[in-house]
């Protein structure tokens, strides 16, 4: 069995970010006060970090390949569901007197409730899952298809069509659920998509340094030749 010195770190790092952002997005949305042809530069707090979690997810797939890389995306959907259990219980559970008189169970509904609703849970869930998925698919493939080569057309295309995937179930389900109002459907949809690529597109020289260093220090850089892409294959 090939053991690989930063594989469980970087795994780690992922699953950490997934986390955080998630909790940033059901606890609030940001509004830059300005419109970009029309649409508000609104979106929700997770929407800072979670682009990371997809460099990562890049770095692990360009790395690793794509097998690991899903085991570390079924790692961080196993990692919500416990997340979103752990949130529901202490909804329920009964609250300190003190902590009632300054916070109170109406303001932890409001803040981290989300975080143990059915809708918000939904969304992140089918969201996360599909646009990883897409991610490492579509970055494994261009891997072959370019021969190894330009990495950075193979980071900012799979980020454009897995940030697509997970920007657009995330609100789309989020919205049905009364998560987000409809009204803020376009403006979160655009800002979290554009913000979500430019932000890949800016760390690409990040991505480039992490991704060398790597390959030489694990010795891998691994192509999905004969790979089963099936996300369910365990």
């Amino acid at each position: 069995m090939i053991r690989f010195r930063f594989f469980d770190l970087i795994m780690a790092v992922f699953v950490t970010v997934l986390l955080v952002s998630n909790v940033a997005s059901s606890a609030k949305i940001i509004d830059w006060g300005v419109d970009v042809f029309g649409v508000r530069l609104a979106f929700d707090a997770g929407t800072l970090l979670f682009p990371i979690s997809y460099i990562f997810g890049d770095i692990l797939t360009e790395v690793y390949g794509y097998k690991r890389s899903r085991r570390v995306i079924w790692t961080g959907f196993f990692c919500l569901i416990f997340s979103s259990l752990i949130f529901s219980l202490v909804r329920v559970l009964p609250g300190e007197v003190t902590w009632q008189s300054y916070a109170g169970q109406a303001a932890y509904d409001s803040i981290l409730g989300g975080m143990s609703s059915g809708g918000i849970v939904l969304a992140s869930l089918a969201a996360y899952w599909a646009g990883e998925f897409s991610n490492s698919f579509t970055l494994a493939k261009m891997k072959i298809l370019t021969r190894g080569k330009w990495l950075w057309a193979r980071t900012v295309g799979s980020t454009i069509i897995g940030e697509l995937v997970d920007t657009s179930l995330f609100i789309l389900i989020a919205s049905l659920f009364g998560v987000f109002p409809w009204s803020l459907f376009v403006s979160l949809v655009a800002t979290n998509y554009i913000f979500k690529c430019g932000v890949e597109a800016l760390m690409t020289p990040f991505t480039y340094i992490v991704v060398s260093k790597l390959k030489t220090a694990e010795k891998e850089d691994f192509y999905d030749y004969e790979t089963n892409f099936s996300p369910f294959s365990l």
